[in-house]
């Protein structure tokens, strides 16, 4: 009698899965222009030599592409032409030396590489978004020191002396509309903290002392509102020996008919 062989079950093959090749991690490089100049990756603040900071400041301010033309005629302009251009190669080479992904190049143009935050980008973006009428408030809107910081504090280039102006321009203007918003939204104390950080960035103005006492009428302080006026009445006398516009004065001439 014959032996019956009993064939073991066949097992199905797992297709084999192909690895996917692991894309190295670019680190985020974080880079402040206000309140000083710092550049920082993966937590650890980066050295960079004096001419490399001011050619990476420029672009940081500027928030766009330049023409290396132009970057080396504001940074060099005490010299020759040659010079500048020859001083730029030399910033721009030593940049790379220190930082391989910090920046782009395209034709005659100079970038940051998408990895590099800069803070003035974002405070900018947050002032332009707070001035649109448009624009609805955000769970971290109420802090008006998001605004706050001074613009490469103790640095004496021309360049940026206007760029300092429109910078403290654009937080002024923000501040007023965030202190408009938040009293529209029902946060009187909020409102009433982004419009005294108007008043102290600049005391004169009145568009942002009018914000502040439109604040506290909004929340029916009379009282406050009068006071402000006063304080800013004597300071218009003392400095300038002028009297606050009749559209302020029309504000608490308006509050004392409701009253």
């Amino acid at each position: 009698m014959s032996a019956v062989v009993v064939s073991a079950p066949s097992v199905p093959t797992v297709p084999t899965v192909p690895t996917v090749p692991t894309v190295p991690t670019v680190p985020t490089i974080h880079l402040s222009v206000m309140s000083g100049f710092e550049v920082r990756i993966a937590n650890e603040s980066v050295f960079l030599p004096a001419n490399v900071e001011r050619v990476i400041a420029l672009l940081a301010v500027r928030g766009r592409p330049q023409l290396r033309s132009m970057m080396a005629s504001t940074l060099w302009m005490d010299t020759t032409t040659d010079r500048a251009s020859a001083n730029l190669r030399t910033a721009l080479w030593r940049a790379r030396q220190h930082i391989d992904d910090l920046l782009t190049f395209e034709g005659h143009y100079v970038a940051f590489s998408p990895s590099v935050e800069v803070d003035l980008a974002e405070l900018s973006r947050r002032a332009r978004r707070l001035i649109d009428d448009t624009s609805s408030l955000e769970p971290d809107d109420g802090d008006p020191g998001s605004l706050a910081g001074d613009l490469l504090p103790g640095w004496d280039e021309e360049w940026i002396t206007f760029e300092r102006e429109r910078l403290r321009q654009l937080r002024i203007h923000a501040l007023e509309s965030l202190c408009a918003k938040l009293s529209a939204a029902g946060r009187p104390g909020q409102a009433i903290d982004a419009g005294l950080a108007a008043v102290e960035a600049e005391p004169l103005r009145e568009s942002a002392q009018r914000a502040l006492v439109a604040a506290h009428l909004a929340e029916g302080n009379v009282s406050e509102a009068r006071r402000q006026f006063h304080l800013y009445r004597r300071l218009l006398r003392d400095e300038l020996g002028i009297e606050p516009s009749d559209q302020l004065r029309a504000l608490l001439d308006l509050s004392s008919s409701r009253a």
